[in-house]
């Protein structure tokens, strides 16, 4: 017993001698910055006086040096945590080299997993000199060395020492301010703001895009690496020291961070919709439920959870989200309300801005195809005050969901093109504005190797079939009455027909023509076909019917008007000419008067 009495006595005078409050030395002096047989002596110390709990009754005074003890070694724990304060290199959380090993996952080996710097890296696992986690990595999760291995036992042998003796809460205390501000220091590294959901929503989308972008990255880095190896380490110093010790000072350090990190992507998953946000929503989508499982493992004690619900319904909410904005993009294309007809007939702005929408959800297909479920809602149920087409489903019936949806989208879109047609004065242009449409609306479906497999042979045809019908459309309201001026009825007297023509009659014949094709010339060279093959083929197509029919009419009639007066004021235009003059069509230009050769 006396034995005892001395041990406790002799640890005591160790302890009051490190006694900050009354000793100068011990305010200025750290114990674990000196010798290392000084650090023993103090821990050998406090084990005394922790032991004799167990044996004797404490004396106030032994009672008040475990007090000192335990306050002196949380200053300790501090000092020592401060020291290893750094934030994290941004370098060290996607370079391979700085990455140890998790226990348990095998030998791992050289993944197609790709850091967020593009770099390939290896499989993370820890050898078991270190201690192995309570999770197994996925070959996502990169842990790092946060605290050299040699402080990291320092820090075990306090916490230990104070948990033994009651100070669980002081300890945890303590190493989560510390180790919460390195994690806070390190998200403004990385582009992670503090801005709550209320600010979030009041940016601009031009300006949320590149946040987005931002989030994705640090969202990768924080999860994977900075709060993965924030609970590996948590785990080294305090796993086995007291219940869930190494929980709740994981929880204490990352969870407000956590929270601050995840708000981003909930107030992006309940801001109002709108099309132009579904792509970066989708990029948030994949993003996040790549890192679910990663999310799941790193957060998987149960004071987390509520961390692992919140990244569950913000995903729920992006789906839902992108859902949604695809109906409402469905409706808006089919309501899109521009009435002032686009100058010449060209591609009408909706008409790109909706193939080049939906080119882009078809390299979203994979993620879309499973969030799709269900054909779109067509005919007058889409709208009660808009006229809306028809759909034939029958003809679909191997098509995906998300498939029905884009081809319903191009149906609508054709749709309100037919209407906004219709605005045109002119018989011929509307012909041709549908003709310039849906050709690109074809073009774009059949340059899309996703788009076209999507979208099948059927429509594909169909389309094809429907800007060909307008192509001639257009020849037969533009041409029809100008080959009429070349045709012979009308023009004969009674009589043989070499001698029978009607000079005057003839001469009309040839006024009206010219009239026609210059008015039909200076018209439809500001009109615009902005395909080089498709403009092509339309004037091959018109000189193949005008070229043929004047230079007959020409052959069987000139002379009659070659013997009379002024024949140049009725044959205005040699064979040549025409076919000059047809290559100004459909250029978007206006035409000067053409100088013409004249035939002698």
């Amino acid at each position: 017993m006396e034995s005892a009495e001395t041990d406790v006595g002799a640890a005591k005078q160790i302890i009051l001698r490190w006694d900050s409050t009354v000793s100068e030395d011990a305010r200025e002096r750290m114990i674990f910055d000196g010798d290392r047989d000084e650090i023993d002596r103090y821990l050998e110390a406090v084990d005394h006086l922790q032991k004799s709990m167990d044996s004797v009754t404490l004396s106030d005074d032994q009672s008040n040096a475990l007090e000192i003890a335990m306050a002196r070694l949380e200053d300790e724990f501090r000092n020592i945590l401060l020291a290893h304060t750094a934030p994290i290199e941004t370098d060290s959380l996607v370079d391979p080299a700085l990455v140890t090993r998790i226990d348990g996952d095998g030998d791992g080996d050289d993944s197609d997993d790709v850091s967020v710097t593009g770099e390939s890296e290896v499989e993370a696992t820890e050898g078991s000199s270190r201690g192995s986690g309570s999770y197994r990595s996925t070959t996502s999760i990169r842990q790092l060395d946060l605290v050299p291995y040699e402080i990291v036992t320092d820090l075990r042998s306090i916490a230990g020492r104070m948990i033994t003796a009651g100070y669980l809460r002081e300890c945890v205390q303590v190493y989560a301010s510390v180790r919460k501000s390195v994690v806070e220091s390190t998200f403004r590294k990385i582009g992670v703001e503090k801005l709550s959901i209320g600010d979030i929503q009041r940016l601009q989308w031009e300006e949320l895009e590149v946040k987005i972008r931002r989030w994705i990255r640090a969202a990768k880095l924080c999860i994977r690496i900075l709060f993965a190896s924030e609970k590996r380490l948590s785990e080294l110093i305090f796993q086995g020291l007291g219940p869930a010790a190494d929980d709740a000072c994981f929880m204490e350090t990352v969870k407000g961070p956590a929270v601050q990190l995840f708000n981003f992507a909930e107030a992006i998953s309940i801001s109002r919709r709108s099309p132009e946000k579904l792509f970066k929503i989708l990029d948030l989508h994949d993003a996040l439920s790549d890192l679910l499982p990663d999310i799941d493992a790193v957060f998987s004690m149960k004071a987390m959870e509520t961390i692992r619900v919140q990244s569950e319904e913000i995903l729920s909410r992006l789906a839902e989200a992108a859902r949604g904005i695809l109906s409402e993009f469905e409706n808006a294309v089919l309501r899109e309300p521009s009435t002032v007809p686009v100058p010449g007939g060209t591609i009408h702005p909706l008409t790109r801005y909706v193939m080049n929408y939906i080119s882009l959800i078809s390299d979203y297909k994979q993620t879309l195809g499973q969030l799709i479920v269900a054909k779109p809602t067509t005919g007058s149920r889409l709208s009660d005050d808009v006229a809306t087409p028809s759909m034939d489903f029958e003809q679909l019936e191997e098509h995906t969901p998300l498939a029905l949806h884009l081809i319903w989208i191009i149906i609508i879109l054709q749709f309100n093109l037919e209407a906004k047609s219709r605005h045109y004065r002119d018989k011929s242009l509307p012909h041709l504005f549908n003709m310039n449409n849906v050709h690109y609306i074809v073009h774009k479906v059949r340059g899309s190797p996703e788009l076209r497999e999507m979208i099948g042979d059927y429509y594909l045809r169909k389309w094809t079939g429907k800007y060909r019908q307008a192509a001639t459309a257009y020849q037969r309201a533009t041409w029809v009455r100008v080959l009429n001026c070349l045709r012979d009825e009308g023009l004969h007297t009674s009589g043989s027909f070499s001698s029978g023509v009607s000079k005057s009659a003839l001469r009309e014949r040839f006024k009206s023509f010219n009239a026609m094709f210059e008015e039909v010339h200076r018209t439809q060279a500001t009109w615009l076909v902005p395909d080089t093959q498709l403009r092509e083929e339309l004037r091959i197509s018109i000189s193949e019917h005008l070229i043929p029919a004047y230079r007959s009419f020409l052959g069987r009639f000139r002379s009659h008007i070659e013997s009379g007066r002024h024949p140049e004021n009725y044959i205005k235009y040699s064979v040549e000419d025409l076919e000059t003059s047809v290559l100004d069509f459909f250029e978007g230009n206006p035409v000067s008067q053409h100088s013409r050769r004249r035939s002698g």
